[in-house]
């Protein structure tokens, strides 16, 4: 596929620069979109993989580096952060029991795993006879949100004690600040602003968050979205979770748009957007790249994924749109 870059920043392809001007409605991810998520939920991944690994196991593992967090969203199964802590959890302890390189290994892991996300990855494990049922059983992943072992952890490290008696009414055993305070919110007023005056009330979130923990990044400025027609994934059950069309589709049906502009980060993403697109809406996917470890990696991953619209930020949306 041809792109053409309009900007720095800004890369179009062929097809989908004779479209961008029927666009009448814009949808967002979250993470990694309106939000850098590098400082908090990679870290709640990191810290949570090395807590959970010291309480089941007694392993000392090493450090969850960001290529291997990103190699499992890559995959397009691990839009949820916790199924990307679970993969690691597991993937250590088979190292661990197995003898063998864990950074060689969790590589290995990765390059078997697929879109179908948790069942690739303990396919896999079990065809190296890692005897690690002990600990899947200790984690019961995934079980219900609000008292599986390993969700409760991740929850407590990333919203800290405050926010995570707000949300779920219990106690936390963790004493440090939630690291959600870490979040890097990209998006501003004045974007929030002209894309109001192209898009009217047209615009909504579909994100895999929870409702209260977005509001609490973005405050008010989640008002100026339709968060009626909007999906907050950790909210709904968990058959919803990307690359799962139908939240998109129904966001899409919602806001009664006939050309959505999809902006999300992951393959997941991309993914969930052409199957919408295979249902009938017309959804073009931006896909961003600048909040990724290593962008031009990222951007290289989204042209050979044949993403129609590629923007470092979403600070570029109005040149890419034509709006300025």
């Amino acid at each position: 596929m041809t792109y053409l870059q309009k900007h720095d920043g800004v890369f179009v392809s062929e097809g989908a620069s004779k479209t961008i001007a029927d666009i009448d409605a814009i949808i967002f991810d979250c993470d990694g979109v309106l939000v850098d998520v590098s400082k908090s939920y990679d870290l709640a991944i990191m810290r949570t993989t090395k807590h959970m690994l010291k309480k089941l196991g007694n392993i000392d593992s090493i450090p969850v580096t960001p290529d291997m967090i990103g190699g499992f969203k890559n995959t397009g199964g691990f839009n949820d952060e916790v199924d990307v802590t679970y993969a690691l959890i597991l993937s250590f302890a088979a190292a661990d029991k197995l003898g063998v390189d864990p950074h060689r290994f969790v590589a290995e892991v990765i390059s078997n795993a697929d879109k179908s996300g948790i069942p690739s990855v303990e396919r896999f494990l079990d065809s190296k006879n890692a005897d690690i049922e002990r600990i899947k059983k200790a984690l019961d992943y995934p079980g219900p949100h609000a008292t599986n072992p390993l969700y409760v952890s991740f929850d407590q490290i990333f919203y800290g004690p405050h926010l995570y008696q707000k949300l779920f009414g219990k106690k936390s055993e963790f004493a440090e600040s939630g690291l959600i305070e870490n979040d890097m919110v990209l998006l501003t007023k004045d974007l929030l602003d002209m894309l109001h005056k192209k898009f009217g009330g047209r615009m909504a979130i579909v994100t895999g968050r929870g409702r209260e923990s977005l509001y609490y990044s973005l405050e008010n400025m989640l008002d100026g979205f339709d968060v009626k027609n909007s999906f907050f994934l950790e909210d709904e059950p968990r058959y919803l979770a990307k690359p799962n069309p139908e939240p998109l589709l129904r966001a899409v049906e919602g806001l009664g748009s006939e050309h959505c502009l999809y902006v999300g980060d992951s393959m997941e993403d991309l993914l969930m957007a052409e199957k919408v697109a295979e249902l009938g809406k017309k959804v073009t996917f931006c896909g961003i790249y600048g909040t990724n470890k290593n962008p031009r990696e990222k951007r290289e991953f989204f042209e050979s994924k044949g993403a129609p619209l590629i923007l470092e930020s979403i600070c570029h949306i109005p040149k890419a749109l034509n709006l300025v």
